[in-house]
């Protein structure tokens, strides 16, 4: 997976899923790397959805 790539990550209180917070064009480059990730293959990772979101607070490294 791309170095920088998840910018954020951690479980959601109180249920078995994790928040993954992902730099990326679109859509189709999250499904497409995380196809490939170990975590997938092994069925440990199960993308539930993928949904844009923008930053209204505070800010983020550039990753670069």
């Amino acid at each position: 997976m791309a170095a920088g790539m998840i910018v954020l990550g951690g479980p959601l209180e109180g249920t078995p899923d994790v928040l993954l917070v992902m730099r990326a064009d679109n859509a189709e480059a999250i499904r497409q790397l995380l196809s490939a990730d170990p975590w997938t293959t092994l069925e440990l990772l199960q993308v539930q959805l993928i949904t844009p979101w923008t930053l209204r607070l505070g800010a983020l490294s550039s990753g670069a």
